[in-house]
């Protein structure tokens, strides 16, 4: 807060009648950020199997949302704790119901599933932002890649006989993956009796 005060030339103090901390004010800059997030138009995607092209478009919705918190890594991090409530996040999760619905996805799992997805989206930013900027990022990840590949394959039969996969993929492709089998687990997996209520 003393370095946002410094910058608008004004005192710490000034800036708590508009918010309450910084976690509030993080809240805030990503609300606003949110307005930047993309969801594709259909005719930009291809059908699926069966006619629709909603889960791609959530999909480049997600994609677009995670993307914009790796340009800001700070945002990132706060963002796993920081709770938006300002109009462009409300129009995020509209979207996000609106295309889960479109799916067929049952009201009471597409409320829970919102969640889910944006956790995971939010996550996984904040893991690779905090990767990317760490300065020992290539040694870790040669003395990951050297542990997985150099494995005793008596003890770890499985991790040997997966090492190749383990690894692979670009991190496009794992991330869309991911939230493909997100959804899939979203769209047929029951929430529990005492889950969401109507109210």
């Amino acid at each position: 807060m003393r370095r946002l005060a410094k910058e608008l030339d004004t005192g710490p103090a000034s800036l708590y009648v508009y918010v309450a901390g910084t976690t509030e004010l993080h809240a805030a800059i990503l609300d606003e950020l949110l307005g930047e997030v993309e969801v594709p138009e259909p005719a930009d995607v291809p059908l699926e199997e069966d006619g629709a092209g909603w889960e791609p478009r959530l999909i480049g919705l997600l994609n677009s949302y995670t993307l914009l918190l790796f340009r800001y890594p700070g945002l990132a991090r706060s963002a796993l704790v920081a709770r938006p409530s300002g109009p462009h996040y409300l129009d995020l999760i509209e979207r996000m119901l609106a295309l889960l619905a479109e799916g067929g996805v049952a009201a009471d799992r597409a409320a829970w599933g919102v969640d889910l997805l944006l956790q995971h989206a939010t996550a996984t930013a904040a893991e690779q932002t905090d990767r990317e900027a760490s300065p020992v990022a290539e040694e870790e990840w040669q003395a990951v890649r050297h542990a997985v590949h150099g494995v005793d394959p008596a003890r770890h039969p499985h991790i040997r006989a997966a090492s190749s996969r383990l690894l692979s993929g670009t991190p496009e492709a794992r991330f869309t993956w991911s939230f493909r089998a997100l959804l899939h687990g979203i769209r047929h997996t029951p929430v529990p009796p005492d889950g969401p209520s109507q109210d």
